[in-house]
């Protein structure tokens, strides 16, 4: 997608649809479940579209964000850190102090139900305020 798709009032939504066809192959697809599966989890998830092109999902704050590189198709979780994660999907960025992320590489399936379990997790965290220093400073 180029930058001036946004320029032509396109929603992020729209651009994110756009993103999983223009990609055409298996990262589209895998794109494309996790988006529903998100959806599913959680109902009022707000799509948005930054940083020159990245699909991000949010409810109170930044739940992931999903971009797709050659040979895998990266969830990256901000505050994945503070989630629990009994399945051990988190499988890249486990060094960081906040993010996780899952990578998903071709031919690989995700436990549907334990992602849509770390999904909730982070709505809940968000809207707990905790992990937020604009609203600790408010305390």
């Amino acid at each position: 997608m180029k930058k001036s798709d946004a320029d032509q009032g396109q929603s992020a939504s729209e651009l994110i649809s756009g993103r999983i066809a223009e990609l055409g192959d298996w990262r589209g697809e895998t794109l494309r479940r996790m988006r529903e599966l998100i959806k599913e989890a959680d109902p009022d998830v707000v799509e948005e579209w930054k940083w020159m092109g990245t699909p991000v999902w949010s409810h109170d704050g930044i739940i992931c964000t999903g971009e797709s590189y050659k040979n895998a198709v990266k969830l990256t979780f901000l505050k994945g850190a503070s989630l629990k994660d009994p399945a051990r999907l988190f499988n890249s960025s486990l060094d960081g102090n906040a993010r996780r992320a899952i990578d998903i590489r071709e031919g690989e399936a995700v436990d549907a139900s334990a992602f849509k379990a770390l999904v909730r997790q982070a709505v809940a965290l968000n809207g707990s305020g905790k992990g937020d220093p604009s609203k600790k400073a408010k305390s």
